[in-house]
């Protein structure tokens, strides 16, 4: 049986680098209570606009792209919200509500009452088509 992965600060799931489904649904499996939920509906929204986009774990958080080597989305979770990062979220509109020390980088911060599901497929199915962040490639 495969051990439980450790819960690092926020709650966020200590999970090893890799590539594919497997590894962020073994992301999704372990984040605590409502986190878990609201997480797997991040995903599901995802995988609806963007039935092709490439998942990885890196640095303990899921991230989507379109391609092995250009990412546009990843997630976090923190004490009282899931920060979902888009890469290129200034370029949005409208862009996400919370800014970041990066100019490029917008976040939203998702809490227990969960997200707006048609504005959130909007931001990702925008972000999907902008450059994109270069942060590592997949051997997918």
């Amino acid at each position: 049986m495969a051990e439980t992965p450790k819960l690092l600060s926020g709650g966020n799931p200590q999970i090893p680098k890799g590539d594919g489904p497997a590894v962020v649904e073994a992301y999704l499996a372990a984040m605590p209570d409502w986190k878990q939920t609201v997480g797997r509906e991040i995903d599901r929204l995802i995988m609806a606009a963007l039935p092709d986009v490439r998942k990885a774990v890196r640095w303990n958080s899921p991230f989507y792209g379109i391609d092995g080597a250009h990412w546009f989305l990843s997630f976090h979770c923190m004490t009282r919200y899931i920060k979902v990062a888009f890469w290129q979220g200034s370029a949005m509109v409208p862009p996400p509500p919370v800014a970041s020390k990066k100019d490029d980088v917008r976040y939203l911060h998702v809490t227990e009452a969960g997200l707006n599901a048609d504005q959130f497929t909007d931001w990702v199915l925008q972000a999907s088509r902008l450059p994109g962040a270069a942060l590592f490639r997949t051997a997918e």
